[in-house]
């Protein structure tokens, strides 16, 4: 019994202390090789995992489309006729599909406007300014509509006798114009909605490129005597070039593949069509999978070179403000 107490006692458990030894510690089961390439693969896990939906969802889909536009498959039959680059060719020489090129043009001049509202915008409110959350907030709010939504909203701003005619008819225009009837401006209309809708993501990310530049600099200007203006061009369009070719980019790219908005409003009637409406009609309205498949691939090769052209341009270099 004295045996048993003295084991089961603190005295007991702690009896090496006594004789001056230390409990032999707990190791971790396996071996020191196999934690090493556990640890040594794990990242890798990880990376695969992520490689592996790049592959199986962008790569691979895109080599399936280089190898659609090269046959003659309509889409639906098992036969796909190898044609080699005869779908190019018809790209760039057959006039119904080259001119939706030029439907791109006012959506590239409309990204224009809206980088050069944006920047206004957010070199005003990036400063102390009355209701300045309320300013910008009602300038970022178009960019959260859905763009089905807004599609549907100027659909009937720019019908006739639609909210724009009456607005109009109150400063005395009576006979305005067929905004989306008349091939003219047709293009511009639905350009405008693009600069309403986009102008507000442009501006978030000009403001916090703005904000992030040190205000000792706008101190030392004012101490010079620098204007505002003098401060845009040297302090704040050089710390914001980046943020400035980054918008572009996306513009013109967006431009290339603007969609929904003219799709919903007038289907791409009275020369509207956009190149990517005019290649879901061909693929899905037409049959010719392999003719659209060509189309698409040479979006993307045009927005590869204008991404070319643009690093080119504007490549990545540490922006000195001292």
């Amino acid at each position: 019994m004295a045996d048993s107490a003295l084991s089961s006692s603190p005295l007991g458990t702690s009896g090496n202390r006594a004789t001056g030894r230390r409990a032999p510690s707990r190791r971790p089961v396996g071996s020191p090789g196999r934690r090493k390439l556990i640890t040594t693969l794990t990242p890798w896990l990880f990376l695969a995992a992520a490689v592996g939906l790049l592959l199986l969802l962008t790569y691979w889909p895109a080599l399936n489309l280089f190898y659609y536009s090269l046959t003659d498959w309509d889409g639906i039959d098992q036969t796909k006729n190898f044609v080699g680059l005869e779908n190019y060719a018809e790209v760039f020489t057959n006039p119904d599909i080259f001119q939706v090129f030029f439907v791109s043009i006012y959506y590239f001049l409309a990204t224009f406007v809206q980088i050069a509202l944006a920047l206004y915008f957010a070199t005003i409110l990036s400063f102390s300014t009355r209701f300045q959350n309320l300013w910008r907030g009602m300038v970022f709010f178009p960019y959260l509509i859905n763009g089905v939504a807004i599609a549907f909203m100027f659909q009937y701003v720019f019908q006739q006798g639609g909210t724009l005619d009456i607005i109009l008819s109150w400063f005395g225009n009576t006979n305005p114009p067929h905004w989306l009837g008349d091939p003219a401006i047709a293009n511009w209309s639905l350009a405008s909605t693009s600069v309403w809708r986009y102008t507000g993501l442009n501006f978030v990310l000009f403001l916090g490129a703005i904000q992030s530049i040190p205000s000792e600099l706008y101190e030392a200007a004012d101490l010079d005597g620098a204007s505002k203006g003098q401060q845009f061009w040297a302090i704040i369009f050089p710390g914001i070039r980046r943020v400035v070719a980054l918008t572009l980019i996306l513009g013109i790219s967006g431009s290339l593949a603007a969609f929904e908005t003219p799709f919903i409003i007038t289907r791409g009637a009275n020369g509207t069509a956009t190149f990517v409406i005019k290649t879901v009609q061909e693929a899905f309205v037409f049959s010719h999978v392999g003719l659209a498949s060509a189309m698409a691939v040479v979006l993307l090769i045009i927005v590869l070179l204008v991404t070319w052209i643009q690093r080119k341009l504007f490549p990545d270099e540490k922006v000195d403000l001292a």
